[in-house]
């Protein structure tokens, strides 16, 4: 059976996410659905598509939101957080509003978790009401985010359930019965068929007409706006056309990864800086479309016109994301079910918990049901894990292995999570920027994601696998964000030590190019480089790269430029490969290699550290080895060399970048 959206009208609760890259969106909505079972009117909207005092509209709050750059609140969420900063504001400004909040984070960071932190304090400092402690989750926990998701949410529901009591005879919408989504997929007008069809839902059915499941009470179906590549609310992202000058391969074709230097350039003059990033957009294969078409039964569906559209007749129904075109060029041609899976949707993504328990609503296997509500138990997430993320297994190859499970075309968009764009830092900077016809350039570094899982099941990411067969002369829709580095020309007078391991080295080569861009333009002012001065007081100072790879051979991205700009600026490059020798060395090692030269710069210059790469151990160890050196050459306690480090991160002079 499916739940109609029998809504009280007093009981009204906002779930409002701050996101980078779909996360916290994904949480957001986990949270909403509970809500929903609690009979609250729940709306699901970013942060900036609400005034602050819009938030008192609601009986309570709850803030889903993820940290980026050096602590900073996710691109959707940063005009509401200037808006909490005026000055002007009263201390009971938000006094009718209540909260809870739960961060997403990565303990790699310094500033774990600091944008859940920062706008939580905020919001009691201008009055708000907690009612459930803040949550937060890390990446870097075994089982992920959900280690402390999963209990957190199960605490808000019993938190509700007794602040805000439901009615006598009323009770939570219980978890085998299908909660009505906000939108479905329909056949576009022309291409209904005729007659009414039924649609499985476990042993029950309900009626679909004009292929939209049709509550009793619903409203009118009304066509929702025209859908968008990505989230409208992050107002910060600059959509481009581009077009692929060079698809080249960097590595050897016998080395095990294959890591590709792309050329992209833009009709457009796009000013972007070191670490901004360029967000590409995949799509799936066309056997796993093909596939997924035929063990659904959707065939004789995949070209008809479709649409997307409303269920629900709530007002704040307009709150919800509304679902992105697959691209831009779809927005000119009729959009079929072939179309949305092949740009929109993510059968490759491995599956949550709501996913096990949408599906089991979609079968008539007693078996299979039953073990696919096993895994949204809270007690069996261990299990989860050990099924889904541990071996990676794929959205397509759980409906592969539970193939009594005949999910709706109408429903695909509910069932399959969106396939999201793939963020790159972008590694060309200074002059190399443009091209000598006034176009904008953009040099990406992309390692092709292939490996073998415990299983010994052949893994490839949907978008590295998709830019590996992109040809030179193919057309993209990308967008353009802003990075947290936050590089200024004024640091040109300070020395930078940069920490950049296999493709973190991006970034680092377009602030290394940025560099020498400035010193260009001293020499303008001075006779030759031997006259500006490198002492960090009146021109360009030093610039340090610590590299780290496999072999030397195989994996020293951009070797020859790093010799050749040598001789044209103050650089050094120390590197580390970890598989010439018996003894393993990475960038850490080679750091208190040089842990004179490390102290001189950050501790007597005043220079700038920047860690970009893999999250997880890297970042940590390049910290361990920061704080040896000031111990070591500075005369420092542990303790004191801790305090200077975080001094450095305060200053703006610690910066990570990690993925």
């Amino acid at each position: 059976m499916t739940a109609t959206n029998g809504f009280n009208p007093d009981r009204t609760a906002a779930v409002v996410f701050g996101s980078q890259t779909g996360n916290a969106l994904d949480y957001a909505e986990e949270a909403g659905r509970l809500l929903e079972r609690l009979h609250f009117q729940t709306v699901v909207t970013s942060l900036d598509a609400l005034e602050p005092l819009s938030l008192a509209r609601f009986d309570f709050i709850i803030v889903v939101i993820s940290t980026t750059g050096q602590g900073d609140l996710p691109a959707n969420a940063r005009s509401f957080w200037k808006k909490l900063l005026r000055r002007k504001l009263p201390p009971d400004y938000l006094a009718r509003v209540i909260i809870t909040s739960f961060g997403l984070g990565d303990s790699s960071y310094p500033k774990f978790n600091w944008a859940a932190r920062k706008l939580h304090k905020r919001l009691i400092q201008l009055g708000a009401h907690e009612f459930l402690p803040r949550g937060e989750g890390d990446e870097q926990h075994e089982e992920g985010l959900d280690a402390t998701w999963v209990p957190w949410l199960a605490d808000l529901r019993q938190q509700v359930l007794v602040k805000y009591p439901l009615e006598i005879g009323l009770y939570p919408v219980p978890e085998n019965v299908l909660l009505q989504p906000k939108c479905l997929l329909s056949l576009a007008s022309g291409h209904t068929p005729k007659g009414i069809e039924r649609v499985c839902n476990g042993n029950n059915a309900f009626p679909v007409v004009n292929g939209l499941p049709i509550p009793e009470d619903a409203a009118p179906v009304q066509p929702l706006p025209p859908p968008v590549i990505v989230d409208a609310s992050d107002r910060t992202a600059q959509h481009l056309l581009v077009q692929i000058k060079e698809n080249r391969r960097l590595t050897p074709q016998s080395h095990w990864q294959d890591v590709r230097h792309l050329d992209l350039t833009c009709a457009s003059v796009i000013k972007y800086d070191p670490g901004d990033v360029l967000t590409i957009y995949p799509q799936n294969s066309r056997n796993d479309v093909d596939h997924l078409l035929e063990l659904m039964g959707w065939g004789r569906y995949a070209d008809l016109h479709i649409q997307f559209e409303s269920t629900s007749k709530m007002e704040e129904a307009d709150f919800y994301p509304v679902p992105p075109a697959p691209s831009n060029k779809l927005h000119r041609e009729p959009l079929t079910l072939r179309k949305v899976l092949v740009h929109y949707l993510d059968m490759r993504a491995i599956p949550r918990r709501s996913f096990f328990s949408t599906i089991a609503h979609f079968t008539n296997n007693e078996m299979h049901k039953e073990r696919l509500l096993e895994f949204t138990d809270p007690q069996y997430i261990d299990e989860l894990y050990d099924y889904t993320t541990r071996p990676r297994r794929s959205i397509l190859e759980v409906l592969q292995e539970f193939d009594s499970v005949k999910i709706p075309w109408q429903w695909a968009a509910n069932v399959i999570p969106k396939l999201r764009g793939r963020q790159f830092s972008i590694a060309s900077g200074g002059s190399g920027k443009y091209t000598a016809d006034g176009q904008t350039n953009f040099e990406l570094l992309a390692a092709i994601v292939k490996y073998k899982t415990v299983l010994q099941r052949l893994r490839e990411g949907v978008c590295t696998r998709y830019i590996a067969g992109l040809p030179t002369g193919s057309t993209l829709n990308v967008t353009l964000q802003k990075g947290g580095l936050n590089v200024h020309k004024t640091e040109a007078t300070r020395p930078v030590i940069m920490v950049g391991p296999g493709t973190g080295v991006a970034p680092m080569r377009s602030l290394i190019w940025e560099r020498y861009h400035w010193q260009q333009g001293l020499l303008a002012q001075h006779r030759s480089i031997a006259d500006i001065p490198v002492d960090g007081s009146n021109g360009i100072a030093e610039t340090v790269l610590f590299y780290g790879g496999r072999n030397q051979e195989a994996d020293f991205f951009y070797r020859k430029e790093w010799d050749q700009l040598k001789d044209k600026m103050p650089l050094q490059i120390f590197a580390a490969f970890s598989r010439d020798q018996h003894a393993k060395i990475y960038v850490q090692d080679i750091l208190k290699q040089q842990s004179r030269l490390v102290y001189d710069l950050l501790c007597t210059k005043s220079g700038i550290v920047y860690v970009c790469g893999s999250s997880g151990k890297m970042p940590r160890a390049v910290r361990a080895a920061l704080v040896e050196t000031f111990v070591n050459c500075g005369n420092m306690d542990h303790g004191a060399a801790e305090d200077y480090l975080q001094i450095m991160e305060k200053e703006g002079r610690y910066k990570q970048e990690t993925w």
